[in-house]
């Protein structure tokens, strides 16, 4: 029988979570989600909350820094716990076997809630757990995981509840959740004590977007505005005379804000933002080059390619070869 109990509601019962790791996932985004959970029994002065690490195959998981993070068993030793977590990053698509996906299918009503972080998402929509919820993942695959699954509700946030799941677009969001999670259970002050402990400023709202802007140099909030405005808006790039009137400033005022803040102006600003975007989608997918160029705001793909080579030393034909030949990207 499914459990329906809200574990983001006051409690002082202990929660038990198991957590699937996928290998070729990152021990930063293990550690985001467990080390909050450790310090919180630290100041709570008992045991809130109790964890297990459980993989594919019961063997101990190889993570992309070299480490292999030990488990206590396949993905039926998370038993009785009250929710599961999956954490995936690279190739899920491969890494995430058929047999894996049923199992997951088939046990997920086990638990209270169902959660999954970075590449995560791609696991549990594609087990059908994600269908008519709201869900999140991983900036560089949002676009990608809408198309391939339009009965889920995508948007950009950091992490987002959507009923008995939770879906979380990295390693910081998960900190974020976790302390969110320990201070809807335990209270503010006890979350807040976690934060302080690893010397990190809480953020409660999940749904603030996973890229603020480019650099964290662009402090001043017009700045960021207008590139906050330029990556959401990399496909058809907007007249800088319209981002302009968006942040309230002039053309001219504009010009000088990019220009004091980082170095360049607004267009050559807006550009590199539309080549970084293809790089990554170079190395990162399989899409077409001609696709990327139009995804990234480029409509003729030989000024495109000129662009990339002049940027990055390379035809974007080069990148795509040499990426490829080194590794997988993300995978769908």
């Amino acid at each position: 029988m499914a459990k329906s109990a809200n574990i983001f509601a006051p409690s002082a019962e202990r929660l038990d979570i198991a957590v699937l790791v996928l290998p070729r996932a990152s021990i930063l985004e293990v550690a985001s989600v467990l080390d909050p959970l450790r310090n919180a029994n630290r100041h709570l002065g008992r045991e809130g909350f109790r964890w297990r690490v459980v993989s594919p195959d019961g063997a101990a998981v190889p993570l992309t820094c070299g480490i292999e993070l030990p488990s206590v068993g396949p993905l039926a030793a998370a038993g009785s716990a009250d929710v599961l977590i999956v954490i995936a990053g690279y190739n899920q698509s491969e890494i995430a076997t058929r047999p894996l996906i049923a199992e997951l299918a088939r046990c997920a009503g086990r638990f209270q809630a169902v959660g999954a972080v970075d590449a995560g998402p791609w696991v549990l929509a594609r087990a059908g757990l994600l269908d008519g919820h709201r869900a999140t993942v991983h900036w560089e695959d949002l676009e990608d995981f809408a198309l391939a699954h339009p009965a889920i509700e995508v948007v950009p946030d950091r992490f987002v509840l959507s009923g008995n799941r939770f879906t979380v677009g990295g390693a910081a969001p998960a900190t974020e959740l976790m302390l969110h999670l320990i201070g809807a259970r335990c209270g503010a002050g006890v979350a807040g004590q976690v934060a302080a402990s690893f010397l990190y400023e809480a953020q409660a709202d999940g749904s603030r977007p996973q890229r603020p802007g480019m650099l964290p140099s662009a402090r001043d909030p017009r700045l960021a505005g207008a590139l906050r405005t330029m990556n959401a808006h990399l496909e058809d790039p907007l007249p800088l005379s319209e981002i302009a009137r968006d942040q309230g400033v002039s053309l001219r005022r504009l010009e000088q804000l990019f220009h004091a803040g980082m170095g360049a102006g607004p267009g050559a600003a807006y550009r590199e933002l539309r080549l970084q975007a293809a790089q990554r989608l170079i190395v990162d997918t399989r899409h077409g080059l001609s696709e990327i160029a139009l995804r990234c705001g480029f409509t003729d793909p030989t000024s495109f390619a000129r662009a990339f080579r002049r940027r990055f030393g390379a035809p974007p034909s080069h990148l795509r070869k040499e990426a490829h030949g080194m590794h997988e990207g993300r995978g769908l």
